[in-house]
């Protein structure tokens, strides 16, 4: 399975501190936010990843991530042109995807949760039996998201974009695991009145195919949006809480690395070196020492 990292956009909710940056590099806390959706395709067991950004801002990832080598996986970068929607995300990748299943995920979602390994295995064991895996999570502003709705028996059987009256709380999150087929299926989707490829039209397509999964987040995961200065402070305010309570680091791409064995020890402790005088330094130096 490859992994896609859709970073581009204007920012333009989070103005002016996105006027010369791009949004998924502002700092959550600690880190840069397109660290927290790198994680995730990490945590899936994804090695190969491509980066989808802007003309001007696709410079400044490649800087910050590099080619991946440092983490064990592969990174490469394309240029999304104009913000077309996020199911153009699977036309500029095509080559890259390949005849593989492929999993995006938005750069400005931040996840989180015990069992989060095991939820994505799940996504990803999901397509053996389905065309495509989503996820649902509760909110108390259905309106602003793309929405799922379930029948009694609690199978989706609707799917709405940002709707003005909402026919359940079911927010759809960034986070979306496809066959092979959605390269296809993005290349003939119309787009949306504003213009748009929506993600939304895809799953549709694979729900009246009766090839779409479900999986409820539930009350136990924490998805934060960090598109709006709020979103980004509480985001930030989490990590803080978390981490300061446990002692364990949220989105630490070098910790996941090592655990899964892409890393060695000594890889481990160059990256703690280079990073020494600071809190994030100093967790890698004490994790090589366990």
């Amino acid at each position: 399975m490859k992994g896609i990292i859709l970073a581009g956009g204007t920012g333009s909710r989070l103005f002016p501190s996105t006027k010369a940056v791009s949004k998924q590099l502002l700092p959550i806390f600690d880190k840069p936010m397109v660290y927290y959706p790198l994680s995730v395709l990490m945590l899936a067991g994804i090695r190969e990843v491509l980066l989808i950004s802007t003309p001007q801002d696709i410079g400044q990832y490649q800087r910050l991530l590099d080619d991946g080598s440092q983490w064990g996986i592969t990174l490469s970068y394309c240029i999304q042109e104009q913000p077309k929607g996020l199911a153009e995300a699977f036309i500029l990748g095509e080559d890259f995807i390949g005849d593989d299943s492929v999993c995006l995920i938005l750069g400005d979602n931040v996840f989180y949760g015990m069992g989060m390994s095991t939820l994505l295995e799940r996504g990803r064991k999901s397509l053996n039996d389905n065309g495509g895996c989503i996820f649902a999570y509760p909110v108390s502003n259905p309106e602003s998201f793309g929405i799922v709705e379930f029948n009694e028996n609690g199978q989706a059987i609707s799917l709405e974009e940002k709707p003005s009256k909402p026919k359940s709380n079911y927010a759809i999150p960034g986070l979306y695991f496809y066959d092979n087929t959605v390269c296809s299926i993005s290349k003939n989707i119309k787009p949306s009145p504003r213009g748009e490829l929506e993600i939304t039209t895809v799953n549709s397509v694979y729900l009246e195919q009766g090839k779409l999964h479900v999986i409820n987040l539930g009350r136990g995961m924490a998805w934060l949006d960090t598109g709006t200065p709020e979103g980004l402070l509480n985001a930030s305010n989490f990590v803080e809480a978390v981490q300061n309570r446990q002692g364990l680091y949220i989105a630490c791409l070098e910790e996941i690395a090592f655990n899964k064995g892409w890393i060695t020890k000594e890889k481990l402790i160059e990256s703690a070196n280079a990073m020494i005088n600071t809190e994030y330094g100093q967790y890698l130096l004490e994790m090589s020492k366990q």
